[in-house]
């Protein structure tokens, strides 16, 4: 049975063999004229007219004097009609190939076809191709879609393939892309400015998580990869904008599951003179206008459950919804109280399990059934560090987070302005760290500081492209297109480049 490296050295035969002749296998130029579904959609307009078409070869047959190549492009595939008299021969001055070469391409290669548009005696749309030129020799075949991975891993070290033979992969991301152009399409109708703020910081905030560390050595200093984009946002608000928000990476040292990755795309707005209730009427609009640009609809079927993007939203209350469930006084309730409810149902609970830990998780054994689209208000001020107190309560904050599918898809609040309050509150948070709370906030003294020249009463809120991946029905591995893997090279690739050290 032929290996990879047996492939790969035919292929490498033909590739001298074509240098041999003085083709280039590698130009740097192409001449298309048209995209393959250009030419299959607008037929009766282009009939007869002369185009060039470029793209990967999925397919070649040869019978004496004909040959036929099919041609795929990002936008689809057409068919290369070649016959012996008509298509142009070797001409190296060109970088052109005529029939008698044709046994030196393979499935995978990338050419380029100059000929009019005809429908085959067949009826199929069709190129007849009087110039041929290569514009990429491939050293690896390309595989199937049902011989190639055996499974979940190979896929995604090699995605770059995948997308190739997965036609549903490859869509997704077009569709992951349709997210975030609707996600800033939205945000700039309603004059929201896009600021990047900084990914490296040296306090890191606006999270529960577990930072990165990395060291910038033209400062000969420590610095976090940034865990949220909040602070920085909000520190632009005291700087007298009044509407921003920014898209992109953060980072967060934890582990992988269906719904988290420790690097992923998020987005968060911030709103001056708005508070949570604007906020919620904002993001119900915005969700609907997002995901229908983004799916085409606002019915889904999710993990089997049936969410209705268009209809009203329900309104959870935090502490209501724990006593109900669990008969535990959020406020009241003893560590002890929380820790054998998280016994009874069967959750972990940790050496350094604290109150706030501990409730979240009762909290997220409920959200897990949730159908949605619900909000989640009046959270406990002990977890919600950043967020307003509701006034005549200082138990809760004005926070308001969506749960859909079993799945928290946003998290907003009337922001804390008052910067004694937050600083009680960074102490109180750093103190949970130095108990080995490791996802507990760090005292960020510079946002204090900033809050002391003052910042007006302000809405903000976060999603991440986790939701997306709920509403594509994936898991967040399979929602990016290069998940993080332990590195590893495989065993062909080292017989292959046995002569060179790969580690």
């Amino acid at each position: 049975m032929a290996t990879l490296k047996d492939f790969r050295d035919e292929r490498l035969r033909k590739l001298k063999e074509l240098r041999d002749l003085g083709i280039n296998p590698y130009p740097a130029d192409s001449h298309r004229t048209h995209k393959a579904n250009e030419i299959i959609s607008g037929f009766n307009g282009l009939e007869g007219q002369v185009v060039t078409i470029s793209g990967r070869i999925v397919g070649i047959r040869k019978f004496g004097k004909l040959a036929f190549i099919v041609v795929k492009d990002f936008s689809g595939q057409i068919q290369f009609f070649m016959r012996s008299d008509i298509v142009a021969g070797l001409d190296i001055t060109n970088n052109q190939i005529g029939i008698a070469e044709l046994p030196l391409l393979d499935i995978g290669d990338f050419v380029e076809g100059t000929g009019k548009v005809i429908k085959s005696q067949t009826g199929e749309i069709s190129i007849e191709v009087t110039n041929l030129r290569l514009l990429t020799k491939t050293l690896r075949p390309m595989p199937s879609a049902t011989e190639g991975f055996t499974n979940k891993e190979e896929r995604m070290r090699r995605r770059y393939v995948d997308m190739n033979v997965n036609q549903d992969v490859r869509d997704r991301f077009v569709r992951r892309s349709k997210f975030w152009q609707a996600t800033r399409d939205f945000l700039n109708q309603h004059e929201f400015i896009e600021v990047n703020v900084p990914v490296l910081e040296h306090t890191t905030g606006g999270a529960d998580a577990n930072p990165f560390v990395t060291h910038m050595d033209a400062l000969d200093q420590d610095f976090y990869l940034r865990i949220s984009h909040e602070l920085p946002l909000k520190r632009l608000i005291g700087a007298g904008y009044e509407k921003v928000y920014d898209v992109g990476p953060r980072f967060r040292n934890e582990n992988y599951s269906d719904e988290h990755l420790p690097e992923h795309i998020a987005m968060e707005w911030y709103w001056a003179y708005a508070d949570w209730q604007d906020g919620m009427k904002f993001m119900e609009e915005m969700y609907r206008f997002v995901i229908e640009k983004t799916f085409g609809k606002l019915q889904f079927e999710l993990d089997g459950k049936r969410v209705d993007m268009g209809a009203a939203w329900e309104i959870w209350d935090y502490a209501t919804v724990i006593k109900d469930r669990y008969n535990i006084d959020v406020y009241n309730s003893s560590l002890e109280e929380v820790k054998q409810a998280l016994i009874d149902n069967k959750l972990e609970v940790q050496q350094t399990e604290n109150r706030a830990r501990g409730i979240d998780k009762l909290w997220k054994n409920i959200r897990k059934d949730v159908t949605g689209p619900v909000w989640l208000i009046n959270t406990p001020k002990f977890i919600s560090p950043l967020a307003k107190s509701n006034p005549g309560s200082e138990d809760s904050v004005q926070r308001f987070q969506a749960v859909i599918a079993g799945s928290e898809q946003c998290n907003g609040f009337s922001e804390l302005n008052d910067p004694i309050d937050q600083l009680n509150r960074f102490v109180e948070q750093q103190g949970m760290r130095e108990a080995g709370d490791d996802e507990a906030m760090m005292l960020d003294i510079d946002f204090v500081e900033m809050l002391e020249y003052g910042m007006p009463p302000a809405c903000g809120l976060g999603y991440s492209e986790r939701v997306f991946w709920i509403f594509e029905g994936v898991t967040a591995r399979e929602g990016v297109p290069f998940p993080q893997l332990r590195a590893e090279i495989d065993s062909s690739t080292r017989e292959i480049y046995s002569d060179i050290k790969l580690g």
